[in-house]
């Protein structure tokens, strides 16, 4: 009787759940992104850190992103108050950051070149074309202070998904380069991103 009773307690769990939470569907992505999303590698993550479509906890205007840097969910706001939910790897404690910014930019597979202070710190870091060996990953959107000025922090994907979920870039906000797609498809430059 006690496991009947608790088997239903689990299933009214997992019911409740899924009222709140729904999985988004991965978007169709080319040849040449399923290529190189498998390069660059893919790992398990905890399923909090999946792509969900949720009741909007920010109240911010649809088209917004938002940075959860404590919990590390990045959300894309939604009408109907509704917002699809990311995991991401933040800003280890040294390099983490809080604020507002535009996406003034977003490129596919773009290049990354570390930016001068990185090389300081890590003399080995160097450029690398965009491809899976790319620090980027498939999509990287650029972020801009209130006066255009580009922030060197982006929004971008990772060629270490094991990382998501942990606090360990230099202040970038790192998706599973599923992820970074997805969200790339759906928002717009110019959109306000806040991260706190």
């Amino acid at each position: 009787m006690r496991a009947r009773s608790l088997f239903a307690a689990a299933a009214m769990a997992l019911a409740v759940a899924g009222c709140q939470y729904k999985p988004v569907a991965d978007p169709q992505i080319s040849p040449r992104d399923k290529q190189w999303i498998e390069m660059a590698g893919t790992a398990q993550v905890d399923r909090q850190f999946e792509r969900y479509l949720i009741d909007d906890p920010t109240g911010e205007k649809p088209g917004t992103v938002v940075v959860d840097t404590f919990n590390r969910y990045l959300y894309y706001v939604m009408e109907d108050r509704k917002a699809i939910r990311y995991g991401v790897a933040v800003g280890d404690e040294a390099f983490g950051w809080t604020g507002t910014s535009t996406i003034q930019r977003k490129a596919e597979w773009p290049n990354w070149n570390p930016p001068a202070e990185m090389k300081q710190r890590w003399p080995h870091v160097r450029f690398t074309s965009g491809g899976p060996n790319s620090p980027l990953g498939a999509r990287a959107l650029y972020l801009h202070d209130e006066k255009g000025r580009d922030t060197l922090y982006r929004i971008h994907g990772t060629n270490e998904p094991e990382k998501i979920g942990q606090a360990v870039s230099s202040g970038c906000i790192r998706m599973r380069n599923i992820d970074v797609v997805d969200l790339y498809n759906r928002v717009k430059l110019g959109a306000k991103v806040i991260v706190k």
